[in-house]
């Protein structure tokens, strides 16, 4: 396999990986509904597929307690064909979406979560999904389409997954595969905006959900051949803090071991990952 900066892409074909947030327990509590929220993104998913026939997209689900592929067009034959009264690409998705919750919603009856917290979803593993799927499609062929993930994330970050969500970034890095992110909750992700300015992606926070068809079109529908002869927005600051090795908290300050290079938010005399004795520094 060529080393990334040798890839030869086809400029107007794209295969965008949209990794979607449907933690029940954010969008239980969020004012903007999950059917509403999704409507757009289908509708946003379907201008993608009919700015190009040869364009593919691929939706991996985000939950609680597991990540699953929901939709390929690429195995799709019928995505411009109607079901009924919607799309083959509403139906094949919503039908796989709903099995997908249902799964995870069975996955969650054993698992013990904190009264009145919301869970992280495994933003890592949507993320590690959405490569390999790209790494797949890098040996289909000589000339593969131009890959990006798109995360649309409402969930707060998870300190726990820092060690994952960074190692998948350096990895999109070094296949130079752009992260873009649409975040929707009610701060800033540190983890998404590290990983758009890392990869060269875009990260934005909508202002009004109530349009965010528009925001995705607009922003996150353009190749990346299109985006140098235009001027998109851009993250105001990016949030460089790290989360520690010991209580999985999103630190200022800390302690590096100087071996592994794990964090910590208190000073060790033994590193608790490699072992290494006394060679902690501030």
């Amino acid at each position: 396999m060529p080393s990334a900066s040798s890839k030869l892409y086809a400029d107007d074909v794209s295969l965008l990986v949209v990794t979607l947030d449907t933690n029940p327990f954010f969008w239980s509590t969020f004012p903007f509904p999950f059917a509403e929220f999704l409507s757009q993104v289908l509708a946003f998913l379907n201008s993608i597929l009919l700015l190009g026939q040869l364009n593919q997209v691929i939706v991996i689900a985000t939950g609680c307690n597991s990540c699953g592929y929901i939709y390929d067009s690429t195995s799709d034959k019928n995505h411009g064909s109607t079901t009924g009264t919607m799309p083959a690409l509403y139906s094949n998705l919503l039908h796989n979406l709903d099995e997908f919750l249902a799964r995870d919603r069975q996955l969650d009856a054993d698992a013990a979560h904190a009264p009145g917290t919301v869970p992280s979803s495994l933003l890592s593993g949507s993320l590690s999904m959405a490569l390999c799927y790209i790494q797949r499609a890098f040996r289909s062929g000589p000339m593969p389409p131009q890959p990006r993930i798109l995360c649309l994330q409402g969930v707060a970050d998870g300190p726990e997954q820092y060690v994952a969500i960074m190692n998948a970034i350096f990895s999109a890095q070094h296949s130079t595969v752009p992260i873009d992110s649409c975040y929707i909750g009610s701060n800033n992700s540190a983890f998404l905006q590290q990983a758009s300015y890392i990869t060269g992606g875009i990260y934005y926070k909508p202002p009004q959900l109530d349009g965010l068809y528009q925001y995705l079109s607009t922003v996150f529908a353009t190749d990346l051949h299109s985006r140098a002869f235009l001027r998109l927005p851009k993250s105001v600051g990016v949030d460089f803090r790290a989360s520690c090795f010991c209580h999985k908290q999103t630190i200022d300050m800390g302690y590096v071991c100087s071996v592994c290079l794990s964090i910590f938010c208190e000073h060790h005399d033994k590193c608790s990952t490699c072992g290494l004795v006394r060679v902690l520094f501030p």
